[in-house]
């Protein structure tokens, strides 16, 4: 078995730099920190976990619980997350809770029982249990994208869902589309409110009406996309722009108004959110909003960190840059 000897060898440094590298790599400069974590790996030295735990209280893990790992916008906040978590000496537990309150609150325990000492949310549910709900008062935890519902305010790593869907409903507007379709995500969701009311305003300062029969969907899905299409293509008042939650639920959508004989974007306009790599691949390719998925999982890995060492937060929302990629779903329509 490699010992923490040769991993002091091979990065030519004390024992002592090698173990406050593990324990607490802020501590010590980058070059320095990459050269000790490429000597571990080259040695394939594995620290006692146990040991270190028992001694430290830390178990140098964190959990991160994801909604629907399927998703190919989480996956991208994941590989932040995965790399900033082994910058720092952490590594990283993956729950998989498909939404199910029980899975939550099964992954959530674990930083109770000090099996991890940190938990990164990638949903809104609270995930701690009722049972639990006095002990996970003081629990690092931060969530990306979504803000946790919660009588405690817990920080959020997040876009300005509002001035994104605004920016959206200007691009729209600017090509003189003035019948409107929604396909939404979780109505229960602050991202819901705050995209559309960022759609309605602008609808609102060109005189235009958003129907409430013309909101539709739940969730973020290709399949939801496709059933949103289809209520929205059947109302008597059918959009000719729809705007979807997601860039899944936009490629159902696409693939949904096709199957009606229709042309995206000369009969409906469709514009997505996320910015997930197959956006720029479909046909025809999806006009989005870019969301710094990577970015958002280091800087949730730092927050939640800087929990954990007792550091007082600068702030308790953290908001990331969007763009607006204007493609070739969206434009006049040639009817």
């Amino acid at each position: 078995m490699s010992t923490i000897k040769k991993v002091c060898q091979l990065a030519g440094v004390s024992t002592a730099t090698v173990s406050r590298t593990l324990k607490n790599p802020d501590m010590v400069n980058e070059k320095t920190r990459e050269r000790i974590f490429k000597a571990i790996a080259e040695a394939g030295y594995r620290p006692n976990v146990l040991a270190s735990s028992i001694k430290t209280g830390r178990s140098n893990s964190l959990v991160v619980l994801v909604p629907n790992l399927s998703n190919p916008f989480f996956l991208k906040i994941i590989q932040g997350i995965e790399q900033a978590a082994q910058e720092n000496g952490y590594s990283v537990l993956l729950g998989d809770t498909q939404g199910e309150a029980k899975r939550e609150n099964e992954y959530a325990s674990m930083v109770l029982s000090n099996r991890a000492d940190g938990l990164i949310h990638l949903d809104h549910s609270f995930p701690f249990s009722k049972n639990d709900e006095t002990l996970a008062e003081n629990v690092p935890m931060v969530s990306v994208c979504e803000r946790i519902v919660s009588n405690k305010k817990y920080p959020v790593v997040e876009l300005d869902n509002y001035s994104a869907c605004r920016a959206l409903a200007n691009h729209l507007t600017s090509y003189g589309h003035k019948r409107f379709g929604v396909i939404a995500g979780q109505k229960e969701s602050q991202i819901y409110r705050d995209r559309l009311s960022g759609i309605k305003s602008v609808l609102q300062e060109e005189g235009i009406t958003l129907e409430d029969s013309l909101v539709v969907g739940g969730e973020y899905s290709m399949e939801a996309g496709e059933i949103g299409a289809r209520e929205l293509l059947s109302n008597i008042n059918r959009p000719t722009a729809i705007f979807c939650f997601n860039d899944d639920i936009a490629i159902g959508a696409i693939h949904e108004i096709k199957k009606h004989g229709l042309r995206v974007p000369d009969d409906i306009s469709v514009v997505g959110f996320d910015n997930i790599k197959v956006s720029a691949y479909i046909d025809p390719p999806l006009t989005t909003i870019d969301q710094p998925a990577y970015d958002m999982g280091r800087k949730a890995v730092e927050v939640v960190l800087q929990q954990i060492k007792k550091k007082p937060l600068q702030r308790d929302r953290e908001i990331v840059q969007f763009s607006l990629l204007e493609r070739e779903s969206s434009g006049q329509l040639k009817m």
